[in-house]
């Protein structure tokens, strides 16, 4: 093989420069970094991102280590709340007072179960079986007033659903998947409701 006595003579090309936003929200001002792992464009940036970030992952960890300790007890508890914010803003919203005494000016609202949820945790999320209710006198000072509430309760879903729920029902044991989606769809329709 000959080799030329001219030199190859290669067309130079500049060297691409690469830019990056700075990381810290606030600012994002476009520099160019000094190696992969330059995310800020100021040493005050840098300060500010640092922080950031390991208040994010103090967050992170610590709501991963909250859902570890949260029992299934804890998921069905957040179930109930969802459901009865719910009950409580749909009698509202329709008018209605008290199922069993009538009032329409409480101080507070409660959702009263006609079948309480220790005796018959298959109604638990039934919204026939739930209604608004005054929180005193009926549903904590009189235990729910079961009687002028299932008087109430003829007039408004009919002797049907009352048999309906003074029926037998199967057992329910709800797993903490359940719980969590019956808070999603309730926390969903209640957005729904105030919209």
């Amino acid at each position: 093989m000959i080799r030329s006595p001219f030199p190859r003579t290669v067309p130079s090309k500049e060297p691409k420069v690469r830019t990056r936003k700075c990381a810290v929200k606030a600012c994002r001002l476009t520099f160019e970094p000094r190696s992969m792992s330059h995310k800020c464009c100021s040493p005050g940036c840098a300060m500010l991102h640092v922080t950031a970030e390991k208040a994010r992952k103090d967050r992170k960890e610590r709501q991963e280590g909250l859902q570890k300790l949260k029992r299934r007890a804890d998921y069905l508890e957040d179930a109930q709340k969802a459901f009865n914010a719910f009950i409580r803003a749909r009698d509202l919203a329709a008018g209605c007072g008290c199922i069993s005494c009538g009032r329409h000016n409480a101080d507070r609202w409660n959702a009263g179960h006609f079948k309480s949820v220790g005796a018959h945790p298959e109604l638990r999320f039934n919204e026939q079986n739930v209604h608004l209710q005054c929180a005193r006198p009926c549903n904590k000072d009189q235990g729910g007033n079961i009687h002028k509430y299932r008087i109430a309760l003829l007039d408004r879903i009919g002797a049907q659903g009352v048999a309906y729920l003074e029926g037998p029902h199967g057992p329910a044991k709800y797993t903490i998947e359940q719980a969590q989606e019956i808070t999603k769809t309730y926390r969903a329709k209640l957005r729904a409701l105030i919209k």
